[in-house]
């Protein structure tokens, strides 16, 4: 494991990064709280873990005779904790319509951005598509 310590900003901060050449994953030794929720899984060596996958998907007009264009897109896939749970609720009425709450983990989209893609149609007309692309995938309570 190789440290890296930069000359760091006059504030005074001293920002260590360690990287980890194994999993190809740089992280910060300082610790960010704020991120260490939206990543649980940095540094799980797991490769089935939740995680950004890229592919490229060709995006054509399904009326409009457009040029198509091809684009990076990320789904979210992978696996999330095996543990599940079912709790009983407590009623003060005789029928329980839902007697149980259970909880499970899935592997969903954390950050996103909105992008958009430019279509040259017939007659110089352009038609705008739009789409969510990915940027952080974490487990998180299905529903």
């Amino acid at each position: 494991m190789k440290a890296f310590i930069p000359g760091g900003p006059p504030s005074g901060l001293l920002l260590v990064l360690v990287c980890c050449p194994l999993l190809g994953l740089v992280q910060s030794a300082g610790g960010n709280k704020a991120g260490d929720n939206a990543h649980p899984h940095l540094g799980d060596a797991d490769p089935e873990r939740c995680m950004r996958h890229h592919f490229v998907e060709t995006i054509t007009h399904p009326i409009y005779k457009c040029n198509s264009k091809m684009v990076l897109l990320a789904r979210c896939e992978g696996h999330c904790s095996h543990t599940t749970r079912s709790d009983p609720l407590i009623s003060f009425s005789s029928v329980l319509k839902q007697p149980f709450k259970s909880t499970c983990s899935c592997c969903r989209p954390h950050t996103s951005k909105l992008k958009a893609v430019r279509l040259r149609c017939a007659g110089g007309t352009r038609i705008t598509a739009t789409y969510r692309y990915i940027l952080a995938c974490n487990c998180e309570e299905c529903s």
